[in-house]
């Protein structure tokens, strides 16, 4: 079992990982260019912020498939909306650094924040546990919204990649 513990705990790594070839080159040139609020995280707290978050996401969701019997009938909803949010999760970065697309990268983690809530709701009665460990990651959320939120909002001239 503590291989299915270490691949579930693993996999949120991976689109963080991918995630990090959009970023490492457009941080000190876009991403520095851009107006942010004061309240904004340093950038150096970012990848520990996510590789802890990924972390607890990923053991969560292995609790979540140990208590469930694995991928089954009973697993759809909650291992269906954990992988959707996921799979926006990943999304955001290439759309935000990759297209500098501000407006959808909003409309995105918008997105994210309710299917993280969906989540939640559909794992609280299989593990509460698993549900505890996604409060981190609902906390950090809020705030990369409202940070995604403001830098939408005052640089709307940096809104799209130049062609």
């Amino acid at each position: 079992m503590w291989a299915h513990a270490l691949g579930f705990t693993a996999l949120p790594h991976l689109g963080g990982f991918i995630g990090w070839f959009f970023t490492r080159k457009e941080v000190p040139i876009w991403y520095e260019s851009l107006k942010k609020p004061s309240w904004r995280p340093p950038n150096k707290i970012f990848p520990v912020a996510w590789t802890t978050l990924y972390t607890s996401m990923g053991y969560a969701s292995y609790l979540v498939w140990r208590d469930l019997d694995g991928f089954n009938s009973k697993a759809v909803v909650p291992l269906g909306l954990y992988g959707a949010q996921l799979a926006l999760n990943w999304a955001w970065t290439p759309v935000f650094f990759g297209a500098h697309n501000l407006r959808l990268a909003l409309l995105d983690i918008v997105g994210l924040y309710g299917l993280v809530l969906g989540t939640m709701y559909s794992w609280y009665p299989v593990n509460k546990i698993a549900t505890m460990l996604m409060l981190p990651y609902l906390a950090w959320l809020t705030l990369a919204s409202c940070l995604t939120y403001c830098i939408w909002r005052d640089n709307p001239e940096k809104g799209k990649k130049n062609k």
